[in-house]
């Protein structure tokens, strides 16, 4: 049997992760389906046009989640993140979500399941509500009777050239000091390193494996962007009057300084197994070039990381 007679259904295929994933798997001749709160919304149809099934549907409706998975061979699950502002869920509903997901996977026999978590996930709680959230959902999918990958991508490149992290005005501002080494991913690596393990299961069925490209300090980071902007960019870690008034931002700093955050991925090892893993340089020369320039000419309302 070959990809194009598996269907593998993607959640969040209208959001960076979902899309990257969906464009991988349909690039390797997987057949895709996609759950869609709208399919004649502007990202569906788009989908609809890559050769993506887009079947309506919604993490808080089980039912459609139960129609979609019938038949499928595999499911990337992805939540919309509690700890964006934006995302319009709570951290009891993500947690739902996600093993709400794993459970109807199980139930309806789906061959294989990739979870989505996140590298700050261990064996202690981190504090932080929206990360804790992701290792909850862990370990419910480690309890089921079925065959699970969970990658843990560290922080998006994209993240990076978000108007509002201060590149219009020649500077970046992040969480980590300037001489501290944090791990970072292209969020188009995410998807082809799902891609690869939807093809060989064997090989990693019960693997959580962290998934980064490159390794940086901020100041090598400003590097970068000043050779890619042609302009200066300076490093500076997040001012301490923002830290003390949010609250949340101050615990993600402190993960940031004590390691849990930052990433601990073997790189070497990593790129050996997936060679298509982009360094940050390359990342801004391909992906981020288009970002990067709307990030260099908009002010941005505030810092973008949530």
């Amino acid at each position: 049997m070959t990809n194009t007679d598996k269907t593998v259904v993607v959640l969040g295929a209208t959001g960076q992760q979902g899309g990257s994933v969906a464009a991988a798997l349909r690039a390797d001749g997987w057949a895709v389906r996609a759950l869609v709160r709208d399919p004649s919304g502007h990202r569906a149809r788009s989908l609809s046009a890559a050769g993506v099934q887009t079947v309506r549907g919604d993490f808080g409706d089980p039912e459609s989640l139960r129609a979609a998975f019938s038949g499928a061979h595999g499911v990337f699950s992805v939540q919309p993140n509690s700890g964006q502002a934006d995302a319009g869920v709570t951290d009891e509903d993500e947690a739902r979500f996600g093993t709400t997901v794993a459970d109807i996977a199980e139930e309806r026999g789906v061959a294989h399941l990739v979870y989505s978590s996140t590298v700050a996930v261990g064996p202690t709680p981190t504090g932080v509500a929206h990360l804790d959230v992701k290792g909850g959902i862990e370990d419910h999918v480690r309890d089921l009777d079925i065959a699970a990958t969970i990658i843990r991508p560290a922080t998006f490149m994209e993240i990076l050239v978000r108007p509002g992290m201060g590149l219009d005005r020649g500077y970046l501002s992040f969480l980590m000091s300037p001489g501290r080494v944090h791990q970072f991913v292209a969020v188009r690596d995410i998807g082809r390193v799902v891609a690869v393990v939807f093809g060989s299961p064997g090989r990693y069925a019960g693997r959580t494996m962290e998934i980064a490209g490159d390794a940086l300090t901020g100041t090598a980071l400003a590097g970068h962007l000043t050779h890619a902007a042609g302009r200066p960019v300076s490093y500076s870690r997040l001012p301490e009057t923002l830290l003390a008034r949010d609250e949340v931002l101050r615990k993600l700093a402190a993960l940031a300084d004590n390691g849990r955050l930052v990433g601990n991925a073997d790189l070497d090892a990593l790129r050996a197994e997936f060679p298509f893993l982009l360094r940050f340089e390359d990342w801004l020369a391909g992906p981020g070039a288009g970002p990067l320039e709307e990030a260099l000419r908009s002010p941005g309302t505030g810092f973008a990381l949530r």
